[in-house]
């Protein structure tokens, strides 16, 4: 059975953003920045785990999933403000900060414009800007995903309304998600998907981050195919890269490609892995943040 964990939630303005916290109270602050569509509840190591590493894990909904209030016309550097409200609300100074899909372009926002709190960042399967010079952005790419992204390039209002659409279904049948996307799932991440307590997993994570609407998927969707707000050169902390070779929902391709652009990083490409194996890789990337804070 999935663990449970109590939502919190902080205020600044007439916003909210909800969040968990999970492990050691006296462990490494780590912020967890959850795919698109996802939540604060994605999965993530068990408690027991996390007191093993250290980690003090961190995670929260974007405005407009789940219980965080919308944010009109967000970018992706918006993100860095949400994790400033919650670093001063919870009394942090130093952390860590992790992405995976959807959120890896997040966590680069947070290092790139709070350089004197993050430690390092740990991004996994993340995509690249869309206008990234000299990358075929859709090369390899899983044709559900070309479409979605096409549509926000040529009509966001077209986007939104599918989105909300297929958010319907989800909210109806949590794992209809899963089984539209089983088509275009390589071997390793069926094998992954396939394993029920992975796929019932995914399925809450689904239907919470949507219960309240799609607005946050929406936002997402647009913010990562628009201008992100922020310089990946302003990004000086140490960076890991994690990749499936075998991902086509976001392209090894994309990876390499932010390898080449930040100033301190390692990139890790593992064959016989795509998209889902960063959940399974998460524990070790999370050491790995660990070491990083343990070096003078």
């Amino acid at each position: 059975m999935p663990e449970q964990r109590s939502r919190l939630e902080v205020r600044t303005g007439n916003r909210v953003l909800t969040y968990q916290v999970a492990g050691p109270d006296d462990g490494l602050p780590v912020f967890l920045l959850h795919g698109t569509p996802g939540s604060s509840s994605g999965p993530r190591p068990r408690s027991i785990v996390l007191h093993r590493l250290g980690i003090r894990l961190i995670s929260y909904d974007r405005p407009g999933y789940n219980g965080s209030t919308r944010l009109p016309d967000r970018r992706v550097a918006d993100a860095a403000d949400d994790v400033g409200i919650l670093v001063k609300h919870l009394g942090l100074d130093r952390y860590g900060v992790v992405g995976r899909s959807g959120g890896g372009p997040h966590a680069l926002a947070v290092a790139a414009q709070r350089p004197d709190e993050v430690i390092a960042a740990a991004v996994l399967v993340s995509v690249a800007p869309a206008d990234a010079p000299d990358l075929d952005w859709f090369g390899g790419m899983a044709e559900s995903n070309v479409e979605a992204y096409t549509i926000a390039d040529a009509s966001p209002t077209t986007l939104a309304e599918r989105i909300r659409l297929r958010a319907e279904r989800i909210r109806r049948d949590p794992e209809s998600l899963i089984e539209v996307l089983r088509d275009e799932l390589r071997g390793p991440d069926r094998r992954i998907v396939d394993d029920s307590s992975i796929r019932r997993l995914l399925a809450e994570t689904y239907a919470e981050a949507l219960r309240l609407g799609a607005d946050g998927w929406i936002d997402d969707a647009l913010a990562l195919r628009g201008n992100w707000g922020f310089d990946l050169r302003d990004v000086t902390a140490p960076v890991r890269l994690w990749h499936g070779e075998d991902d086509n929902f976001s392209p090894v391709s994309h990876t390499r490609w932010l390898a080449r652009q930040l100033a301190h990083c390692e990139v890790q490409v593992q064959p016989g892995a795509a998209h889902f194996g960063a959940m399974e890789i998460l524990p070790q990337m999370l050491d790995w943040l660990k070491s990083r804070n343990a070096r003078p």
